[in-house]
């Protein structure tokens, strides 16, 4: 049994002076604050659905346990000093606006759970289940779309869980406002005031194509922008095709027809193979995670085989879930599944931006593949043919185009992924060392993005503190188990670490 307390009592914070509305830097800048919603990010707004919310779900764990007042006064210092998360939402015929929120109360945005006592394992499955529940609980639109909550015991310390909306930023912006979160962290970025932004429809060209483009394709869109969007056109109609070519220089030429072959290999791509994890999802989810490897030994096996050490990790993956669908007598031979795998698309020193500024990449996972060896090159493989592609930046271009529509006819473009796509995964490198948090160090640390349309899996990779967590959250229609996901990703790492050892070095 859960027991939730929302709001916590202010009588516990540490100071005697009487409680007023915190007011944040979004307040004393704009009290009358309103600024339009890009075009992206509109779109992440209206990608809610009853089986999957867009929402960026994490969990911290500390040691020692902290106290809700720190975690309040470390919100209120660091975190409400980034404008958007002072600001309310608010939809219209053309998209939305951020609006500043009068009488901010981060009692609303924080908030204190009780979880069952017990065992470790036992605490980590309520822990779990909670956060599975609240991974289908929608933010409240009339507040800004965040919220912590916190368990002040678990395991010897503290979790913190965290709910974003994913129209507030992307997972490497998120990265970015963690970093100034965190003991001793970056000061959050000072604001400047904000100038009125009106999107035209040729403004999302610019914004959400050139920019992340280097010098040449920066030349290309520029010479013919409307080409890229007869390429945007064919991801909604493949069957039409680009009948005109790209004039210019044999540079321009070359990246030009990498633009339109990238463009009809995104929107031409392949059923997944169908499986267990494929159909139609309910509307409950369930987490798992496994206990961190060391990261040096997945080092250690890439170094041995001239590979990656994300090619080692997806190979992992693949591996896990190739072998939860046996484990049902499925067959698996010759099949493989479609990952969608975020890819960002700025500086990330612009990272504190806030917003979506990334692209997604569709990697092939080759579950059929029983042997470990042969499975790891094969992924390195995969993932050499993606380098250069610009399906990312084709991708995001998608977005901003899906942004512009009514919802119906968005629904409608952005069912490409998820009828080509069985899971989305991320794979974040965090801090090699572990860091502090209100004065407890970050044990661990774990996020999954939204899974969108009918995609019922979400795989989540992050090294942090020396180790690589395995984490998954899955639909219950689809995979009503995922720890039994989880319970093959160690295994498989085991099995191609003994067979790197036995390869015949020597000869």
């Amino acid at each position: 049994m859960v027991t939730r307390i929302s709001p916590h009592p202010f009588a516990q914070r540490t100071s005697s002076a009487p409680v007023t509305p915190f007011v944040s830097a979004a307040q004393a800048e704009h009290p009358m604050g309103v600024e339009r919603m890009s075009k992206v990010d509109t779109a992440w707004l209206r990608m809610d659905s009853e089986t999957n919310l867009m929402m960026i779900l994490g969990v911290w764990v500390v040691k020692p346990s902290i106290s809700y007042a720190a975690v309040c006064q470390r919100i209120e210092e660091r975190l409400l000093q980034y404008p958007r998360f002072g600001q309310r939402v608010e939809p219209d015929a053309m998209g939305a606006n951020w609006v500043t929120v009068q009488n901010f109360d981060i009692r609303r945005h924080v908030v204190v759970e009780k979880l069952p006592a017990g065992s470790k394992r036992r605490e980590q499955q309520a822990l779990q289940a909670r956060l599975a529940e609240l991974a289908v609980q929608p933010l409240d639109m009339a507040h800004p779309l965040w919220q912590f909550h916190l368990v002040e015991n678990y395991q010897g310390g503290s979790a913190l869980m965290v709910r974003i909306h994913h129209c507030i930023a992307d997972g490497i912006a998120l990265i970015a406002v963690t970093q100034s979160m965190i003991d001793g962290g970056t000061k959050p970025p000072k604001r400047h005031r904000n100038r009125a932004t009106h999107e035209s429809a040729r403004d999302w060209i610019s914004d959400t194509l050139i920019q992340p483009l280097k010098d040449v394709a920066m030349k290309v869109l520029d010479a013919a922008g409307q080409e890229v969007v007869n390429a945007m056109a064919m991801l909604i109609e493949p069957k039409k095709g680009v009948d005109k070519g790209l004039a210019g220089s044999a540079d321009l030429a070359k990246l030009a027809y990498q633009l339109v072959r990238d463009a009809a290999a995104l929107a031409l791509m392949p059923d997944d193979s169908p499986t267990r994890l494929k159909g139609t999802p309910g509307n409950a989810k369930r987490v798992a995670w496994c206990q961190p490897i060391p990261l040096d030994e997945v080092k250690a096996v890439g170094r041995a085989l001239n590979c990656s050490v994300n090619d080692v990790l997806l190979s992992c993956v693949a591996g896990a879930i190739g072998q939860y669908l046996r484990s049902f007598g499925d067959i698996t031979l010759d099949k493989e599944i479609r990952a969608m795998v975020p890819v960002n698309l700025r500086p990330i020193e612009d990272a504190y931006k806030l917003g979506n500024r990334f692209g997604l990449a569709p990697v092939i996972l080759p579950i059929g593949m029983e042997n470990p060896i042969e499975r790891v090159y094969e992924t390195r493989l995969r993932m050499g043919q993606m380098k250069g592609s610009l399906q990312p930046l084709l991708a995001f271009g998608l977005l901003a185009v899906a942004g512009l529509l009514v919802k119906p006819a968005q629904d409608a473009m952005l069912s490409l992924f998820s009828r080509k796509t069985t899971a989305v995964m991320t794979n974040v490198p965090g801090p090699s060392q572990k860091v502090r948090f209100c004065g407890s160090i970050l044990e661990q640390n774990l996020f999954w993005v939204p899974q969108s349309g009918t995609v019922g899996l979400g795989v989540s990779i992050l090294s942090y503190g020396g180790g690589v967590q395995f984490g998954v959250i899955t639909d219950s229609a689809l995979c009503p188990d995922p720890q039994k996901i989880i319970d093959n990703f160690e295994p498989e790492f085991a099995k191609l670490t003994l067979l790197t050892l036995m390869l015949p070095w020597g000869e």
